[in-house]
């Protein structure tokens, strides 16, 4: 549990409240279905509560789940703690104007990537948001299966763009990792010159200090993450919060926290380290794919 909770972000105490509910609940023997139909919930509830999605937690949901959990006051006293500070303060991504925009399954992953030390990424089909130029951001948006309005989609890249201070913040910039598979140099997601600039611009940020970029090559054959890409988070030892995996694809989003799950993509990760190019190596193949456009 987070050791300073008046300095902890609402992301992080939305986590851990999450983990805390699920934690109780399991030892009550009670399932999600149960607990709602108790409660008299929508299911959609209680779930987006486990799993760190509301942007604001209120503090008498958590009491009745504590009431029907039958947690101690020490805990009760915790978990109200977390509620209160999803409702008094704002995670610095958090605008008001972008909030229709983001999508509730993706309000605990971006809270979360602001709230990280460091973070690790596989990328496998495209380029990670933190890397995207707006063209790029732009042109995802409009292959996505969801049907966006042009303004929903320049709404939605200003919001992306912005994320991508975690890398330039002069107080702790955010520690980042990326392994790229060498199918996002090739593929031809835009126009010669758009496609140019993302490069460069990939280039260009893998030179920060607090940024590695890496590329898995073609000739690595195959590996253990063919299936998805995913992002680890770890955090400061002030917030005492434990890693967390994320796994993203088209139906589904999920953070998960399970010790044993988190271990199998720090094995993952580290295997396609030991597969890819050499920072150096990578930042010549991505230069030379420019040339070869």
């Amino acid at each position: 549990m987070m050791e300073d909770i008046e300095s902890a972000t609402p992301a992080l105490c939305r986590l851990q409240l999450g983990a805390e509910l699920r934690r109780l609940r399991r030892d009550a023997g009670l399932k999600s279905g149960q607990v709602a139909k108790r409660l008299l919930w929508s299911p959609s509830k209680l779930t987006r509560l486990e799993s760190g999605d509301n942007v604001v937690v209120e503090p008498d949901d958590t009491a009745a789940l504590c009431a029907l959990y039958g947690a101690d006051p020490d805990t009760r006293s915790l978990l109200n703690t977390y509620a209160t500070v999803t409702k008094t303060k704002q995670d610095r991504w958090d605008e008001p104007r972008d909030q229709p925009s983001v999508r509730p399954g993706l309000h605990a992953f971006i809270g979360i990537e602001a709230s990280a030390a460091s973070v690790r990424v596989y990328a496998s089909e495209y380029v990670p948001g933190l890397l995207q130029t707006a063209t790029y951001a732009r042109e995802t948006h409009r292959a996505a299966p969801m049907r966006f309005s042009s303004e929903e989609i320049e709404v939605r890249v200003a919001a992306r763009t912005a994320r991508q201070g975690l890398l330039l913040r002069e107080e702790k910039p955010l520690e980042s990792y990326f392994i790229l598979n060498e199918s996002l140099l090739r593929r031809r997601a835009m126009g010669r010159e758009a496609t140019r600039e993302q490069l460069r611009h990939i280039a260009e940020v893998s030179t920060l200090h607090n940024v590695r970029v890496q590329v898995l090559p073609y000739s690595a054959g195959l590996h253990n993450s063919m299936a998805c890409s995913f992002s680890l988070f770890r955090f400061t030892k002030v917030s005492a919060s434990e890693p967390i995996v994320y796994l993203e694809n088209m139906p589904s989003r999920a953070l998960i926290g399970y010790a044993s799950v988190v271990d199998e993509y720090e094995r993952a990760f580290s295997d396609l380290l030991g597969l890819s190019l050499s920072p150096h190596d990578s930042l010549d193949m991505i230069r030379m794919t420019i040339e070869e456009l």
